[in-house]
């Protein structure tokens, strides 16, 4: 099969996008985690929440480095195979890509940093103001870019100007508050929310329950559980807890911020439900199909497992709508854009959609077991044999949410097709002047390479930080209330702390 220049570059965007997206929600709720542990040690003094705290930072750090540098490689090759389409709406997207920069580099960064080697020489309520300046920063950084997708769903805030054939952005406040961008913000975050407590859980629960060579992990039967370990394992407990309950809200919220994204995608976007579906004819009341059997087309499938109404309930919110079909919509476009082709990849859309939803789900259900597994502080029975298969699977949990946000990214951009700015410019339109299929593979290819690299480089590094035991020492310091013995200076690392010097040579 020979690939188009518009093919190829179609690809090179949805490698470098979603491979960027997977540490954005990651940095969103690791500076949350971070921000929430630190104050639970700041207001109870639990020396176990300082050392969560310290390990689920050095998590962030990680995952925000690599966004950062992923950040720039997206807006690189945005240049570099899109520039007619930036050079159409740059006077939109500069703004915005602007303000997003700042965030990032400037207050995100400054701050973590400030956090990060504040410890010891900050005061203590302004060493906690920092980490929380980073996490909200992460939410409005978040808000200001997702304003520049919802202007591709749903243009607003601009006036075209024909003498340069460029658009321009009216109005600052009203590009921000574009409904889809107030739909898609909080869907968006509850995601993150899931996705980092996910990591959390499958961290600490493996910590808790396989890593740890003791008598109520899975080490060898009869061996003795020191003090160290005890303490360490009720400290990866409680972060394994905490994972879990985030990805339960999480995947709770996503599940009511979807349902107000769905309708608010179904008024700007009504050709996009349709595909979601795979529906071709006007329906009032039209049902849901769990999954169909067949050849998505005019075709009725061989076999479709339906719920009665829903698809009704999804798009307007009334079991008896009626929800637009793919050949009406088809129609209406052709009339309202001119002769083309309007319809979007139908089978990438409906299976994409319930991927999306089907995982989110499988992940919130784990955590939810979980939950119910460890209530009250109840051991789990690792001696069972399916115990410990599933606890040997779990580190594998956060590729659930991942994969889930990566399908509904996919479900957003395709089946927006062939739009580019919905209403305004086609994807085709869109691509670089003179661009030729061999610099888009060379791009391609160099991209993927790159990336490569740094998912070696951030694994492994993750990989050594969760595999680092907490200082089982000042973990039953904290415990008895006594005062840590690592937070005095010591002459030997020039008046740093110990914990100072450790978390200096951790890289």
């Amino acid at each position: 099969m020979d690939l188009s220049v518009l093919d190829i570059t179609r690809l090179q965007f949805a490698v470098v996008t979603i491979y960027h997206y997977l540490f954005v929600p990651l940095s969103i709720a690791l500076a949350a985690a971070t921000a929430g542990l630190h104050t639970a040690w700041h207001r109870t003094g639990r020396d176990c929440y300082r050392r969560l705290t310290l390990l689920v930072g050095k998590l962030l750090l990680v995952t925000f480095a690599v966004g950062v540098v992923t950040g720039l490689v997206q807006e690189l090759q945005f240049g570099l195979g899109w520039s007619s389409f930036a050079r159409a709406y740059g006077d939109v997207f500069g703004p915005v890509l602007a303000v997003e920069g700042m965030l990032a580099f400037f207050l995100e960064a400054t701050f973590l940093g400030l956090w990060y080697f504040g410890w010891g020489r900050l005061p203590r309520r302004l060493h906690l103001a920092t980490i929380w300046v980073v996490a909200i920063g992460t939410l409005i950084s978040a808000f200001v870019i997702l304003a520049a997708n919802a202007f591709m769903q749903n243009p607003v805030a601009y006036r075209w100007d024909e003498q340069v054939g460029r658009a321009r952005l009216t109005s600052f406040p009203e590009l921000m508050l574009n409904p889809v961008n107030l739909a898609a913000f909080p869907h968006t975050i509850a995601g993150a929310v899931m996705l980092g407590g996910a990591l959390l859980l499958a961290v600490g629960a493996w910590r808790r329950w396989v890593h740890v060579p003791t008598a109520s992990g899975l080490g060898e039967p009869g061996e003795p559980e020191s003090r160290d370990d005890h303490e360490q394992g009720l400290a990866f407990g409680t972060l394994a807890r905490v994972g879990a309950w985030s990805t339960l809200v999480g995947g709770t919220l996503v599940a009511l911020t979807g349902d107000v994204l769905g309708k608010v995608m179904t008024q700007v976007q009504p050709m996009k439900m349709a595909a979601a579906e795979a529906l071709y004819t006007t329906t009032a009341g039209a049902p849901f199909s769990i999954f169909a059997v067949g050849r998505p087309g005019g075709e009725e499938p061989f076999f479709s497992l339906d719920v009665p109404y829903l698809l009704s309930v999804l798009a307007v919110g009334d079991p008896t709508a009626t929800v637009a079909g793919i050949d009406d919509l088809q129609a209406q476009y052709a009339e309202q854009f001119g002769a083309g082709d309007y319809v979007p990849v139908v089978w990438m859309a409906y299976w994409s959609f319930r991927a999306m939803i089907g995982i989110g789900m499988l992940a919130t259900a784990v955590a939810a077991a979980y939950l119910w597994a460890t209530r009250r502080g109840r051991e789990l029975p690792v001696g069972r044999l399916g115990v410990r298969r599933a606890l040997r699977l779990l580190p594998l949990l956060p590729a659930l949410p991942a994969a889930a946000g990566t399908f509904g990214w996919v479900f957003t951009e395709t089946a927006r097709q062939p739009w580019l700015a919905f209403g305004l410019t086609r994807t085709e339109d869109g691509l670089s002047a003179g661009l030729t299929a061999g610099e888009a593979l060379a791009a391609l290819g160099t991209f993927a390479l790159a990336y490569g690299v740094i998912a070696v480089v951030w694994t492994r590094l993750v990989l050594h930080i969760i595999r680092q035991d907490l200082d089982a020492e000042a973990l039953a310091a904290g415990e008895r209330g006594e005062e840590n013995p690592t937070d005095q200076p010591d002459e030997r690392t020039g008046g740093r702390t110990p914990q100072d010097a450790d978390l200096v040579t951790t890289y």
